[in-house]
């Protein structure tokens, strides 16, 4: 419920909390750098850490047509280390275990930003994840009514359905289209689906996190990463998790490449272009984040494997690799 900024101020950058009080918006200073690139990853990832805390406890569960509240264990993380853990290992819905993983991920992010400034910076950033974790967790009580100080005044103040956060994380996870957009994935899904797709998920979003610039997009958080390397040729790849329900329930890694719709115009220079799947592998396994990490790394490094790749024969593995192609769909 608080938005984080760097202000300079005689020489000094410094990381100011804004939230609104009882009398209005107000704004403290949390502490001061005397390096402004010391001070700006530490402002992104307590402002992601901020959004993610507590959009999730703002808005309403409305899956399956009814009415409901988000659960608010992920709110312990903020101070307690060992609670990160519950982070990952939780399937409530899609988008919820989404925003964990992501808040999981803006901790890190937190954690290596203080690794490099004084221990009274460090301290002071503490400090105010502890203000933050409790003024959101009495407003909640209180919200809830099972504070057991009614009506008592915080010095930050949150309303349900009006979150005071900066949204902006890049990725559009707190959006409420994204949100939707996972609760319809799901719909109708059995417990077992759900912790499936809830699985197949982490490993998407943590593999695209983990390729940052390599222009991977991620449309669909539950269910692929598509790869457009510059200089493919025309070439691109999909990385996709099981869909729930399918007899096989594999990962599948698809290359596919562009034709130009007017067949007297050359790639490159055409006007529009259809994508059609060349090859297909079915993996055996469920790859982990570090597979599929690796497997965008190489993609960007040499966009040409893509061509490469889209030649190989079934019962092949792709070269550099031990995924094998399970089927040509040019043949």
């Amino acid at each position: 419920m608080t938005v984080y900024s760097q202000h300079a101020n005689r020489g000094k950058n410094q990381i100011l909390a804004t939230y609104q009080g009882p009398d209005g918006v107000v704004s403290k200073t949390v502490t001061s750098l005397g390096d402004s690139r010391l001070t700006v990853p530490i402002v992104d990832a307590l402002n992601r850490i901020s959004a993610f805390a507590t959009v999730p406890v703002s808005v309403h569960d409305c899956r399956e047509q009814r009415v409901d509240y988000y659960p608010r264990k992920h709110l312990a993380a903020l101070t307690d280390a060992t609670a990160r853990a519950d982070l990952l290992c939780g399937a409530h819905s899609l988008w919820y275990e989404y925003v964990c993983l992501r808040l999981h991920q803006a901790l890190a992010d937190l954690d290596n930003a203080l690794l490099i400034v004084p221990d009274t910076v460090s301290r002071a950033i503490r400090s105010e994840l502890e203000l933050e974790e409790a003024e959101l967790g009495a407003a909640l009580d209180d919200f809830s009514g099972t504070s057991s100080v009614p009506d008592m005044e915080n010095a930050r103040h949150w309303e349900f359905g009006h979150p005071f956060v900066k949204y902006d994380d890049g990725m559009d996870t707190l959006s409420d289209e994204t949100r939707e957009q996972l609760d319809r994935c799901e719909a109708g899904f059995t417990t077992e689906e759900r912790e499936n797709a809830v699985a197949g998920l982490r490993v998407l979003v943590t593999a695209h996190s983990r390729c940052a610039g390599t222009g991977a997009s991620l449309d669909d958080p539950s269910r692929e990463i598509f790869a457009e390397p510059y200089d493919s040729d025309g070439f691109y790849m999909t990385v996709q998790a099981p869909e729930p329900g399918d007899d096989d329930g594999s990962w599948e890694i698809e290359i596919g490449h562009w034709e130009p719709d007017d067949p007297d115009e050359e790639y490159g220079e055409h006007s529009s272009a259809t994508g059609s799947t060349v090859i297909g592998c079915t993996l055996p396994t469920a790859p982990d984040a570090g597979a599929v990490t690796d497997l965008l790394k190489s993609v960007d490094e040499k966009p040409l494997l893509l061509a490469q790749w889209a030649a190989t024969p079934v019962g092949t593995a792709l070269v550099g690799t031990t995924i094998e192609v399970t089927k040509r769909y040019d043949s």
